[in-house]
C-alpha cells in the first residue's frame, strides 16, 4: 500500500481576480494530478475580514488572517502564495522566505529592480536550506506555449530571426474607467508595460531560449486623469464624467524593439487601448527552418509553418493542442477538449509542488523574474531618453 502525500500547507495573501484563480489553482491541482504533496488550504489572508473570508468560503480555505505576518508565525502553514500588488512583494516574499517558507509570488515580480534584486538574493539565500521560491509566469504553462518552445528548442522551426509578441487589451478605453490600484505607479510599479508586458516578455524568453541583450521603446498615457471612484474602482468599471478625477500615473501602452542573445530581433507591444481586443496575448517566431504562432484568443491551437515542406503544399497547419502527448494535457479531458484561462494557473501548482517535492529549483525563478525586471525597467528608461539601453 502506498502512503499518502505529506501535507504542504498554503497560506495566500490575497484574494481578489488573482486570489481567486490561484485558490481555483490549489483547489483543482490535486483532483487532476497524481502530485508527490499534498496542497493543503490553510489560510486565506486580506486586509478585510469580511471579504476575505467570503473567499475562503466559496474556495474552502480553512481559516482567515487580516495580517499576513501571522502566516508565517504559523507551523501548518510551509508555503506563502503572494497575490497582492507590486509593492508588496518584496517585503511578504523576503519575510516569507527568511522564515523558511517556500514562495510564489505573482508577475511582476516586484515594482523596481532594486526590489526584485534583494529578492532574489534572498532566494538564493533560501535554497541554500531546501526553500524554494517561483514568480507566477503562467502563460508559459498554456500547453500550446509549452509545445512552441518543445519545437523551436528541438530545432524544427531553424536559426530564429524574428520575434512579435503583442498584448492587447481594451479595458481602459473608456475615458470614465474609473482609477484603480493598477494605475497608480506607487501600488503598481507600471501600467500595460508591467502587468501585461511582462508576461509576453517572459513567454518570448521562454519559447526561443534566448535573451533580450537591448530595448528601444516607446509609451503613452492616453488619459491623464480619471473619476476617483473609491470602492467602485474595479477592472473595467465605470463611472460619471463629472465624477472627481485623479492623475493616472502609470503607462497606458508600451511598444518597444528588441535584440535577443542570439541575433534575433523582436517587436513587443502592450496596450490597454486595443478596442474590441480583450485578451489578445499573441507570440509568432520566425525561424530559417519554419514559424510557430500563438493566439491566446485561440489558447487551444498553435500555428506551426515547416519550410521544407514541399513548396506546392506548404502552408501553416493547424496543430489543436488537446493530445495527451501535448503538454499537461494527459491529466484532463479526451481529445478535442479544450482547457481555459484557469488551467495555467493549475500547471503552475503541479510544477511548484514537484519541484518542492524533489528539492529543485523551480523556474521561472526569481532571478528570471529579475531578468524581466530589467528589461522592463530599460524599456521605460527608453522611453524616457528616446536612447537604446543594452540589458
Amino acid at each position: 500500500m502506498t502512503d499518502a502525500p505529506t501535507d504542504l500547507g498554503i497560506g495566500m495573501v490575497g484574494y481578489a481576480f488573482m486570489g481567486a484563480a490561484h485558490s481555483q489553482a490549489w483547489r483543482t491541482a490535486p483532483a487532476f494530478f497524481d502530485l508527490p504533496l499534498r496542497p493543503r488550504m490553510r489560510a486565506i489572508c486580506g486586509r478585510h475580514e469580511d471579504a476575505a473570508s467570503a473567499v475562503a468560503r466559496r474556495f474552502e480555505w480553512e481559516s482567515v488572517e487580516t495580517d499576513w505576518r501571522k502566516l508565517l508565525q504559523r507551523d501548518d502553514i510551509d508555503l506563502i502564495d503572494i497575490c497582492t500588488p507590486g509593492d508588496t512583494h518584496a517585503e511578504i516574499a523576503i519575510a516569507a522566505l527568511r522564515a523558511g517558507k517556500h514562495v510564489l509570488c505573482e508577475k511582476p515580480l516586484a515594482n523596481t529592480v532594486a526590489e526584485a534584486e534583494a529578492m532574489t538574493a534572498a532566494a538564493i539565500e533560501a535554497a541554500k536550506h531546501g526553500v524554494r521560491a517561483m514568480v507566477g509566469f503562467t502563460y508559459r504553462r498554456t500547453p500550446a506555449v509549452a509545445l512552441a518552445q518543445q519545437l523551436v528548442a528541438s530545432g524544427r522551426i531553424g536559426k530564429i530571426h524574428h520575434v512579435r509578441a503583442q498584448y492587447l487589451q481594451d479595458w481602459l478605453t473608456d475615458e470614465n474607467a474609473p482609477l484603480n490600484w493598477r494605475l497608480d505607479k506607487a501600488q503598481a510599479g507600471s501600467g500595460a508595460l508591467g502587468d501585461i508586458g511582462a508576461h509576453i516578455i517572459d513567454m518570448a524568453q521562454f519559447v526561443t531560449g534566448s535573451t533580450i541583450q537591448s530595448v528601444s521603446g516607446v509609451m503613452e498615457t492616453f488619459v491623464k486623469t480619471r473619476p476617483i471612484a473609491g470602492d467602485r474602482a474595479t477592472l473595467g468599471g465605470t463611472s460619471s464624467a463629472d465624477a472627481d478625477r485623479g492623475p493616472v500615473t502609470v503607462d497606458d501602452a508600451a511598444v518597444f524593439t528588441a535584440r535577443f542573445a542570439d541575433g534575433a530581433i523582436g517587436v513587443f507591444e502592450s496596450t490597454r487601448f486595443a478596442t474590441g481586443r480583450k485578451n489578445a496575448l499573441r507570440l509568432e517566431v520566425n525561424g530559417s527552418l519554419g514559424s510557430v504562432a500563438f493566439d491566446f484568443e485561440d489558447m487551444n491551437v498553435l500555428e506551426f509553418f515547416d519550410a521544407t515542406d514541399d513548396p506546392s503544399i506548404a502552408g501553416f497547419r493547424r496543430i489543436m493542442v488537446t493530445e495527451a502527448t501535448h503538454p499537461y494535457i494527459s491529466a484532463w479531458w479526451p481529445p478535442g477538449h479544450g482547457l481555459g484561462y484557469e488551467h495555467g494557473f493549475t500547471h503552475q501548482v503541479v510544477d511548484l509542488v514537484t519541484d518542492i517535492a524533489k528539492g529543485a529549483d523551480p523556474v521561472p525563478s526569481f532571478a528570471d523574474g529579475l531578468a524581466v525586471q530589467r528589461i522592463l525597467e530599460a524599456v521605460a528608461a527608453s522611453a524616457a531618453d528616446g536612447m537604446t539601453h543594452t540589458l
